[in-house]
């Protein structure tokens, strides 16, 4: 009975370790079918797989269906579409019946691995759903997706840092960092810093459009810029992170030695500056982060209660030493405009003390976005905001009518008035619009409301000018008086153009340092060798070198290559005088050559279309005939002779394989018969003429060419001696003969192609090219190119 029941109780033990291990399996196929979800059956194609998807995604998107579960349907939509488009995901559910969610991201599948003595045990073994619908708080509150991310979370970066945690449902390690990550949290977001999560399984696009390809991973956002947490995750290794994210200089430490200068710079940095009392000798991450939110409208200082450089300071403004305290200044340095003093120092009650604290009484106009807070557009009859101006010259005068003005604003305080005086010289747009109709003395007060953000504006200058005077101060006092009780006090309107801005001059600056960070994290990332981060900014680095190595060292090159072409040029030119007999002047082009070589092609059955047929008009294709045999001679002479003509872009040069297009060239030849007329003795009459050397101008869209014949001109021992000087001279002179002067003397063939030979066979060919250009050679024309049925195979 006992072995009985020791039996039963052993099966029954293993049966409930196996539920424990295998039914999440059989649970998860249970809830989640992704045929079912896209109404599919198992045979479906990818094309019905797609049309299903478009159509169920368009039906339940969030911001088109209100349906309290339209979320939660969309994303099975999508998971269901992610398993079946991909083969091997949908392989493996009709397999597994998994969905491949255990997978880590980024990870490659691991195949299941069998031991014959033992168990192999890794994280993909447990599929268990550690957060499947019990996601942390942290999950829920802070999930992002990327169109939230894109319009809301980037731009509102550039005021404060966010922490980042990429994790998934089904991540194991995510599981042993969330209680640190929930200390931090809870932390850092009480501090002012934003917090958000990417689930990988819902948002693997803003999760690779993060760089974040693996999970758990941790990542910073400051100024748009992403950056990733490479330590052990510890709350202190947090805390620092989010520190580091934060500009060096964004608070000055202030002493007894220079308080005086930093609070005396208000009206050349245009901001209020406040001053940090505590005990600690490092700023605190709190003022950083407060200083980072307000950077654009206040300058903050911090001040060291135990430094012994600090003693003059904390007895001149009263501070007491034991708990922290928060002064603002405004344009009075000798007294606060306001302070706070609390043992706890809360990011709310910072904000608040800040916000209320953001403008100087009498700040200048700097910029449109200045000009757009101080001078909001009116909203409503009980919300108007009227801007009270004083227009200056330049700062030295404003000490003539400034102070009074300052002073009239301080006792004139009320919510609805807003004080402020701009620089003619900066913003004289602004200032020719308000005074169109005034003297041109300074300074002048200028009383205004907006009415749109097109610029319109309602105004009302105060007559007589503004000289600080107590008269100047009742007229003031008595038209704002009238404006509150009759607004259309304000008779006049304009439409103002915008400010300029003034600081855009430390543009060179912002620039500097938005280089020294992406060079610091250039380095952290080469410390960590994040590779995959690193990617795209190495790709860019070696982008740029490769583009300087291009264009400046090998240019380098290239000039060296031309100045000594230059230098040898005119000891060719000089040789080349003394072998023809005529000066190599007239063997310059009009235009210089662009390149130190000669493009030449070949004229194929494949480049014959765009060579010669389709040539644009006005160009010319100079083709030189020659042999296989002959083909390194005549070219490197072809060369030599056209490269003076290479800077005319109208003129390309080819040449022609007599050896594969014989029969193309005779029947083209046959339009100039006269002009190739060669006398052959009446036994060599049935062998194949001999064009190797010739030259042919083909105009290939007004359906002419010319011709150059070879003309010998250097020593060759097969001339004919018995020819008279006469005749050797006119024979040099390069000279067209008669048909009759053709038939009286045989041009003179040598017997045998030797190379010497060979290479005079184009020494006239400069002097053919000149009257090319001249456009003074003999033209035959044709009534179409010779079909390609001419142009022979290749042997």
């Amino acid at each position: 009975m006992r072995i009985s029941h020791f039996i039963f109780s052993s099966r029954f033990e293993f049966l409930v370790i196996f539920l424990l291990l295998f039914s999440p399996h059989l649970l998860r196929a249970a809830e989640f079918d992704p045929y079912k979800v896209l109404g599919l059956s198992k045979t479906a194609s990818q094309t019905q797989i797609k049309k299903a998807y478009k159509q169920l995604a368009r039906e339940w998107h969030p911001d088109k269906n209100k349906n309290p579960e339209a979320e939660d349907m969309f994303i099975k939509i999508t998971k269901s579409y992610e398993v079946l488009s991909s083969e091997e995901k949908r392989a493996n559910y009709d397999k597994y019946g998994d969905t491949d969610d255990t997978q880590a991201y980024g990870q490659q599948r691991q195949p299941f691995r069998h031991y014959h003595d033992s168990f192999y045990f890794d994280e993909s073994f447990f599929h268990f759903p550690f957060n499947k619908g019990n996601r942390d708080f942290a999950d829920n509150k802070y999930m992002l997706h990327y169109s939230q991310y894109i319009n809301d979370i980037v731009p509102d970066s550039f005021k404060k840092p966010y922490l980042i945690k990429i994790t998934s449902d089904w991540c194991f390690s995510c599981i042993h960092i969330e209680p640190i990550w929930k200390e931090a949290v809870q932390e850092l977001e009480t501090m002012g810093v934003g917090i958000g999560v990417v689930d990988v399984g819902y948002e693997r696009r803003l999760a690779n459009h993060l760089g974040a390809h693996r999970t758990p991973s941790i990542l910073g956002l400051i100024n748009g810029k992403v950056t990733f947490f490479h330590y052990a995750v510890v709350r202190e290794h947090l805390r620092q992170f989010v520190e580091n994210l934060l500009p060096q200089k964004l608070i000055e430490k202030v002493t007894d030695k220079n308080y005086l200068e930093f609070l005396g710079n208000y009206q050349e940095e245009n901001k209020p500056h406040v001053l940090l009392f505590d005990r600690l000798r490092a700023t605190p991450l709190l003022f950083k982060l407060t200083a980072f939110a307000y950077k654009d409208y206040v300058q903050f200082g911090y001040v060291d209660q135990t430094s012994s450089e600090s003693k003059s300071l904390l007895r001149q403004y009263n501070i007491n030493t034991i708990i922290p305290a928060m002064l603002i200044f405004k344009e009075k340095t000798d007294q606060p405009a306001d302070m706070i003093q609390a043992r706890e120092m809360k990011r709310q009650i910072i904000d608040d003390f800040v916000s209320s604290n953001k403008f100087l009484l009498v700040p200048r106009l700097v910029n449109q976005k200045l000009f757009d807070e101080l001078c909001p557009v009116k909203q409503t009859h009980r919300r108007r905001k009227y801007c009270v101006i004083l227009i200056t010259v330049e700062q030295d005068s404003i000490s003539n009518g400034y102070a009074a003005f300052l002073e009239f604003a301080s006792s004139n305080s009320k919510d609805i008035f807003r004080f402020a005086y701009v620089n003619q010289k900066q913003q004289k747009a602004l200032c020719d619009v308000l005074l169109k109709d005034l003297d041109s003395t300074f300074p002048q007060v200028v009383i205004l409301e907006r009415r749109n953000t097109a610029g319109r504006v309602f105004y009302k200058p105060i007559s007589g000018g503004w000289n600080g005077s107590e008269d100047d101060k009742f007229k003031l006092l008595k038209s704002l008086e009238q404006l509150q009780m009759d607004p259309s006090v304000l008779s006049k309107d304009a439409v103002l153009p915008e400010l300029n801005n003034e600081f855009a001059a430390m543009f060179l600056l912002r620039w500097i340092y938005t280089v020294y960070d992406y060079l610091s994290q250039f380095g952290e990332d080469l410390l960590h060798n994040n590779w995959r981060e690193m990617m795209p900014l190495l790709s860019l680095i070696f982008s740029a070198l490769f583009i300087l190595f291009g264009t400046v060292v090998i240019q380098a090159f290239s000039d060296s290559g031309d100045d000594k072409q230059v230098k040898t040029k005119p000891k060719d030119d000089s040789q080349k005088t003394a072998e023809n007999g005529s000066p190599s002047s007239t063997n310059q082009s009009s235009r210089a050559p662009k390149k130190n070589f000669v493009e030449v092609t070949e004229l194929t059955d494949i480049t014959y279309i765009s060579n010669l047929v389709r040539l644009r008009p006005g160009h010319i294709n100079v083709v030189l005939v020659l042999t296989d045999s002959t083909k390194n001679v005549l070219l490197s002479k072809f060369a030599k002779e056209v490269y003076s003509f290479t800077g005319s872009l109208t003129l390309h040069f080819s040449f022609l394989n007599m050896d594969k297009h014989h029969e193309w060239m005779e029947s083209l030849l046959e339009f100039a018969q006269d002009a190739v007329q060669i006398d052959t003795d009446e036994d060599d009459s049935h062998h194949r003429q001999d064009y190797t050397g010739y030259v042919l101008a083909l105009n290939g869209y007004k359906k002419y060419f010319c011709l150059f014949k070879p003309v010998y001109t250097g020593e060759d021992q097969d001339l004919d001696i018995s020819k008279s000087p006469e005749e050797e001279a006119r024979s040099r002179s390069g000279s067209s003969f008669s048909k009759n002067e053709s038939h009286q003397r045989k041009t003179v063939q040598p017997k045998v192609g030797t190379s010497l030979q060979i290479h005079h066979k184009l020494d006239r060919l400069g002097l053919w090219m000149e009257r090319l250009l001249e456009g003074t050679l003999p033209r035959y024309y044709i009534p179409s190119w010779p079909g390609l049925e001419k142009i022979t195979a290749s042997k």
